[in-house]
């Protein structure tokens, strides 16, 4: 609800010096100070339980989901294999003169 209200002087003080000590907007502050002191305690909001959607991602039977990182990590290892062999046949090809193309000349 949103209202308009007029603080004494040093109320006002008080609640602008909490926000800045709590580091909370000030409404925030008004908010817990007037039910701390209605007696309701700053009980905490509830609020609804976030949604779960399932999702059928369509593995075969017999896969066993918990391995999925290792199965990922090995892939990855592959790739870095992979990558590590072209890039010594390459330098392996600019230190051997045997093994150096010639530069193929246009037409």
């Amino acid at each position: 609800m949103r209202t308009t209200l007029t603080l004494d002087d040093d109320v006002a003080g008080l609640l602008k010096r909490r926000t800045r000590e709590l580091g909370l907007p000030f409404k925030e502050v008004v908010n817990r100070t007037l039910r701390a002191g209605l007696g309701e305690a700053a009980k905490p909001r509830r609020h609804a339980a976030p949604k779960t959607i399932p999702h059928a991602f369509g593995f075969r039977p017999g896969i066993d989901l918990d391995k999925l990182n290792q199965l990922a990590d090995e892939l990855e290892a592959e790739v870095y294999a992979d990558k590590m062999s072209a890039r010594e046949l390459r330098q392996a090809a600019l230190h051997d003169p045997a093994r150096r193309q010639r530069p193929r000349s246009r037409p």
